[in-house]
C-alpha cells in the first residue's frame, strides 16, 4: 500500500480524491479536540482504500476540504468504512450540514459476527490481522504544529488496518448470511437528524424533571439559551452549565437573580454579571410547553411483579444461550428493558418483527407463552420445545431454534 505525505494543500487534495473516487470504498478516520471549543477541532482526516492512504492536515494554510467533502457525502458510489465513527460523522455533519453515505461501522458489524458489544480498534485490529498497534500517540494535541512522523504514522495506521479488515469483515457477513442485519443499524448511524444541533430541541437531550408544562417551557428555553452562549463563546455547553443544574433551575427558578449564588454548580458572580441578568431575562419570559411538544407518557406494560421479573429473568437467560450458540452481541438483538416489557405481556416489541424473530424474538414469545422451556445436556444449557402432549422434545441443538420453528 501507498502512504503519501502529509497532503497541505487543495491540489494534492483534489488529486487523492480524484482516484479513490473510482475505489468500491474508503476507510475513513478523524483526529480532533473537542475540550476547549463548541464544535469539535478538526485537526487530521486519514484516508485511504486497499492501494493507497493519506492523512490530510484541515489546519494547513489555505486548504479547501472541498474534494474530500464531496467524496465523504456526495458520492454514492463508493461505501464510507469506518469504525465507531459517531463523532467523526457529526464532525462532517458539522462542516456540510450532510452526513457520509452509503456507511459502514465495523464496530457495529462485530456485532453481527461475535458477542463484542463495543470492539474496541486496537482489539479490532489484533483480532483480525494480529498486529499489535503502539498507542503512545492516542491522547496526543492533534492541533499543535507541527505534526511529527510518528503521529502521522500512527494516525495512517488507522485507515490502512481498516482497509484490510473491512473486506474479511465484509466476506464473514456474506457468509454468515447476517449482512442486512445491520441496514437500519447502519442508516441509524447516517441519519443528519442525530446531529443536528437545533436550538428547538436542545432539551431533548436533557432528562426532564417532571411533565409540568411550564417546567418543561423553562427547560426548553434555558437549554436554547446555553446553546446560545455556549456557541457565542465556542466553548463546550457544559462549561456554561451542566445539565443537572439546568434541569434544577427549571424545577426551581430563583425569584431574583441574587438568588443564583444559592444555586449549585453556578458561580457566585453570576448573582450580579451580565450572563445572570441574561439567563433572569429568560426565565422571566418563558411559556408554558406547547400541548403539542409535551414528550409521551411512558408506555408500560403491567406491572411485572414478582413472577413478571422471574419471567424477565428466564428471558435474559435464554437471550445468554442464543446468543452464545450463534455468536452475536446480544445488543444487537434486544435491551432489558424490552424482555421487561415482553414479560409484562407488551406485543409490539421490535424482537418480535423481522429478522430479529426470525432470530431469538419467535423462542421469546415462545417461552413467555409457555411452550419453551430450558433442558441440560452435557451440563450445558439447551432450549427445549415443549410439545402438546405435555411431553418434552429433545434439547435444541445449539443455532437451530428459528430453523426448527420456520418448518412447523
Amino acid at each position: 500500500m501507498k502512504i503519501h505525505p502529509l497532503i497541505t494543500t487543495t491540489e494534492e487534495l483534489a488529486e487523492l480524491c480524484t482516484r479513490l473516487a473510482k475505489s468500491n470504498f474508503v476507510a475513513v478516520d478523524t483526529e480532533f479536540m473537542r475540550e476547549n471549543t463548541f464544535y469539535p477541532l478538526l485537526c487530521l482526516v486519514q484516508i485511504g482504500n486497499e492501494e493507497e492512504a493519506a492523512a490530510i492536515d484541515p489546519l494547513a494554510s489555505g486548504i479547501d476540504l472541498s474534494p474530500l467533502l464531496e467524496l465523504l457525502t456526495n458520492n454514492e458510489d463508493v461505501l464510507k468504512v469506518f469504525h465507531a465513527g459517531g463523532q467523526d460523522v457529526e464532525i462532517v455533519y458539522n462542516l456540510t450540514g450532510r452526513t457520509p453515505h452509503p456507511i459502514f461501522d465495523t464496530q457495529i458489524a462485530m456485532m453481527a459476527v461475535s458477542q463484542s458489544e463495543q470492539i474496541g480498534y486496537a482489539n479490532l485490529v489484533e483480532s483480525w490481522i494480529g498486529k499489535t498497534i503502539d498507542k503512545g500517540a492516542r491522547f496526543t494535541d492533534w492541533s499543535r504544529r507541527p505534526l511529527t512522523e510518528r503521529q502521522i504514522e500512527y494516525a495512517i495506521g488507522d485507515v490502512t488496518y481498516l482497509a484490510k479488515i473491512f473486506p474479511k469483515l465484509l466476506k464473514k457477513l456474506i457468509k454468515t448470511g447476517r449482512g442486512e442485519w445491520l441496514n437500519a443499524e447502519m442508516e441509524k448511524l447516517a441519519d443528519p437528524d442525530n446531529y443536528a444541533n437545533d436550538l428547538e430541541t436542545a432539551w431533548h437531550r436533557i432528562r426532564a424533571p417532571s411533565r409540568n408544562s411550564l417546567v418543561l417551557g423553562r427547560l426548553k428555553a434555558l437549554a436554547a439559551w446555553r446553546e446560545t452562549e455556549a456557541q457565542a463563546k465556542d466553548i463546550p455547553r457544559g462549561r456554561i452549565m451542566r445539565d443537572e443544574t439546568l434541569a434544577d433551575l427549571a424545577s426551581h427558578p430563583p425569584a431574583k437573580q441574587e438568588d443564583l449564588a444559592k444555586v449549585r454548580g453556578l458561580s457566585q458572580a453570576w448573582k450580579d454579571n451580565d450572563i445572570g441578568k441574561r439567563l433572569m431575562r429568560v426565565l422571566r419570559d418563558v411559556e408554558p410547553l406547547p400541548a403539542d411538544e409535551m414528550p409521551d407518557k411512558p408506555k408500560r406494560g403491567a406491572p411485572l411483579g414478582k413472577e413478571g421479573a422471574l419471567v424477565a429473568d428466564l428471558l435474559k437467560l435464554l437471550l445468554k444461550i442464543r446468543t452464545r450458540e450463534i455468536d452475536v452481541a446480544a445488543r444487537l438483538l434486544t435491551r432489558s428493558d424490552e424482555l421487561e416489557a415482553l414479560a409484562a405481556g407488551v406485543r409490539k416489541l421490535p424482537v418480535l418483527e423481522g429478522w430479529r424473530y426470525e432470530v431469538f424474538g419467535r423462542d421469546a414469545l415462545e417461552l413467555v407463552e409457555g411452550r419453551l422451556g430450558f433442558g441440560v445436556e452435557h451440563g450445558r444449557l439447551k432450549m427445549t420445545r415443549i410439545v402438546d402432549t405435555g411431553e418434552t422434545a429433545a434439547p435444541e441443538e445449539p443455532g437451530e431454534g428459528a430453523e426448527s420453528q420456520a418448518a412447523e
